[in-house]
């Protein structure tokens, strides 16, 4: 397997530039006017506005749309997503998306594979061997000399906080 690139060079630029956006609206609240948080708060992005703002995962939103789940990653949470680049989905097999598209139950099965309940930050997950997903089934963590993997697979990018959750970007597609 490669070795993964150093932090500062796997960030593909659309992700580095929410994630600086959403960084540079989360001043310190402590001296600020009652409700000031929680309008800051609603006024974050959530997941899927995260996801289309990055602009690498418009098969993952369709996908979420096909199986009925862009409103619940949009208004509900929180969540950790391992959230697929369009390249994963590139390497999934010939016809495998399209088998998927057409079975939005499968298709769901898959998608909520990669979601677990609650915000797991990358300092979180180093603390956990594994983590129960919203499918049900669970995904194994390991703390490598290279960094985090989920199932094997490396975080590109990680930490994107959303109103309802955090997004860790990954380029595989996990599998149940």
């Amino acid at each position: 397997m490669p070795r993964p690139l150093p932090f500062s060079l796997r960030a593909p630029i659309p992700v580095l530039a929410a994630a600086l956006l959403l960084a540079a609206g989360c001043g310190d609240t402590s001296e600020a006017r009652p409700g000031t948080a929680e309008r800051a708060e609603r006024a974050q992005p959530s997941i899927v506005e995260v996801a289309q703002v990055a602009g690498q995962f418009s098969t993952l939103l369709r996908a979420a749309e096909a199986a009925g789940l862009a409103v619940t990653l949009a208004e509900d949470g929180p969540f950790t997503v391992f959230a697929p680049t369009d390249g994963a989905f590139a390497e999934l097999p010939d016809g495998t998306l399209e088998g998927l598209l057409d079975d939005p139950e499968a298709l769901g099965q898959i998608l909520l594979y990669h979601v677990v309940p609650g915000t797991y930050t990358v300092a979180d997950l180093r603390e956990e061997s594994e983590l129960e997903t919203v499918q049900g089934e669970s995904l194994q963590l390991a703390v490598t000399p290279d960094g985090l993997t989920v199932n094997g697979t490396y975080l590109l990018t990680a930490d994107i906080r959303a109103s309802n959750g955090i997004v860790h970007v990954i380029t595989s597609v996990l599998t149940p």
